[in-house]
């Protein structure tokens, strides 16, 4: 009877090892698929002062995006890029005025708003980041 048991517990454990590898592999096809899955969001700033806006345009891993820059932009600013799978969106415009400035910035994903910051004050940094919809 105890070498019975045995093989049952062993068969159990062969079982469920196989099972878990099998999920493990639909999830790494389903991280694959969604690291080579593009999407495109709309930066929106406004305000007043802005010195320089920093943003993912879509370049670089992941993880590690390359981020872009504009200097002294031209107000209100729009820019629409393409992102790729898990990588996040994100924008941030600075602004460093004695006398004062303003930031609203905005994340839009196929018409909704996915996050939207403002900030004012005599040094300012406002930035948004948004979770890649693809995870979502």
């Amino acid at each position: 009877m105890n070498r019975a048991f045995r093989a049952i517990v062993c068969s159990a454990a062969v079982g469920t090892l196989a099972l878990g590898l099998s999920a493990c592999s639909e999830a790494v096809d389903q991280v694959d698929k969604a690291v080579d899955e593009t999407y495109e969001v709309t930066y929106e700033v406004t305000g007043k002062n802005i010195d320089s806006i920093e943003f993912h345009g879509g370049g670089g891993k992941a993880m590690e995006p390359k981020i872009e820059s504009v200097s002294k932009p031209e107000l209100p600013w729009k820019k629409t890029v393409t992102l790729r799978g898990i990588m996040p969106a994100a924008v941030m415009p600075v602004a460093a005025d004695p006398e004062g400035s303003q930031i609203t910035c905005k994340i839009i994903h196929k018409g909704k708003v996915l996050e939207e910051q403002s900030a004012d004050g005599l040094v300012t940094a406002g930035g948004c980041t948004a979770e890649s919809p693809i995870t979502g």
